[in-house]
C-alpha cells in the first residue's frame, strides 16, 4: 500500500487536524457515533476494512500487520490521533503501533472492570471475538479488574458476519445471538460485556435473549471520552470549528457501505463523505 497524497483537511493548526478511526468493518460506526457526539468539532475519517472482515478468526500477526498498513494511510492523511474501534486489532496491534507512531493512540477494552462493580450475582459474561479472548491484553484485563467476580467469556462467531450484512433482527439473528447469551444467563451471569464494536448494532436482539433482569454494557461512550482526554492534554482539541468533515471509508464494496450507512448510523444520514478506499 503506498501512501496517498493529504487530502484537503483544514491541518495548518494541529488541533484542526482530523481524528483517525479503523475497524475491521462497520463495527466502529458504533464507536465513531459516539465520538462525533461528544466532540461534533472534529473531523474524522473512519476506516472499515470489510474486505478483510472478520478481524476475530484471523491470526494476530496477520492482524497486526494489515492494522499498520491502514494506520500508515491514515498518517500520511495527517491524522493527530488514531482510534482503534476494534476490539480484536487492539489487542492485536495498539502496543507495538504506540512504540512505533508519535501521535496518540485510543483502543478498545472490554468493560471488565464496570461491570464487576455492576454485578450482583458475581458472574460477568463476556461477548467477544476468538481473537479477542485469545490475546495477553484481555486475560490481564481480568487479573486486574474482575475484582473476584466469575467471568465467563465466549466467543460469538457469526455476529460480526450478521452486522456487516446488516441484519439486525428477525429469526435468524435471534437465534444466532440467543445460542450466545442463553448459557451465560443460565450460569448465572446479570452483566453482559459487549466485547466488540460490531455488537452494540445487535443490542436489542442481545437484551431480548437476555431478559430485563440482565444489563448490558458496550464502551464505545468511554472511548470517546479517553479521546477527549488525550486531545486536551496534548492540547490538540478543536474548538469553534465550522468546517468539521466526516469521511466514512471502506475497503469492501462501495455500494454495500452506502446501502448500510442510513441504517447503522444514528445521525444523519446525509452528512458524511462516503467511499471505497482504493489499495
Amino acid at each position: 500500500m503506498d501512501k496517498p497524497a493529504a487530502p484537503d483537511y483544514p491541518c495548518a493548526m494541529a488541533s484542526h487536524a482530523p481524528i483517525g478511526i479503523l475497524d475491521s468493518g462497520v463495527g466502529g460506526w458504533s464507536v465513531l457515533d459516539e465520538i462525533r457526539a461528544l466532540l461534533p468539532d472534529e473531523s474524522l475519517i473512519y476506516i472499515g476494512d470489510s474486505a478483510w472482515c472478520p478481524y476475530g478468526a484471523r491470526p494476530a500477526d496477520q492482524i497486526q500487520q494489515r492494522v499498520f498498513q491502514l494506520t500508515d494511510r491514515l498518517i500520511g492523511w495527517g491524522v493527530k490521533l488514531v482510534v482503534l474501534a476494534c476490539n480484536s486489532a487492539t489487542i492485536a496491534a495498539v502496543e507495538a503501533l504506540r512504540a512505533t507512531y508519535p501521535i496518540p493512540f485510543a483502543g478498545m477494552e472490554p468493560a471488565v472492570k464496570p461491570a464487576a462493580a455492576a454485578s450482583r450475582s458475581g458472574v460477568v459474561g463476556v461477548l467477544a471475538t476468538e481473537a479477542s479472548l485469545a490475546g495477553e491484553k484481555f486475560h490481564r484485563l481480568i487479573h486486574d479488574h474482575a475484582g473476584g467476580v466469575r467471568v465467563i467469556t465466549v466467543p460469538c462467531p457469526g455476529l460480526v458476519e450478521l452486522v456487516e450484512r446488516g441484519e439486525l433482527s428477525g429469526d435468524r439473528a435471534a437465534g444466532v445471538v440467543n445460542g450466545y447469551v442463553a448459557p451465560l444467563v443460565d450460569a448465572g451471569a446479570d452483566v453482559l460485556v459487549l466485547g466488540c464494536t460490531h455488537y452494540p448494532f445487535l443490542r436489542k436482539v442481545i437484551e431480548a435473549a437476555a431478559g430485563p433482569a440482565v444489563t448490558v454494557i458496550d464502551t464505545g461512550a468511554a472511548v470517546a471520552r479517553r479521546v477527549r482526554q488525550l486531545l486536551e492534554r496534548d492540547d490538540l482539541l478543536a474548538s469553534g470549528s465550522d468546517d468539521a468533515r466526516l469521511r466514512v471509508l471502506t475497503t469492501g464494496p462501495e455500494e454495500q457501505l452506502r446501502q448500510l450507512w442510513p441504517r447503522l448510523w444514528a445521525q444523519s444520514a446525509d452528512d458524511a463523505e462516503l467511499g471505497r478506499l482504493e489499495e
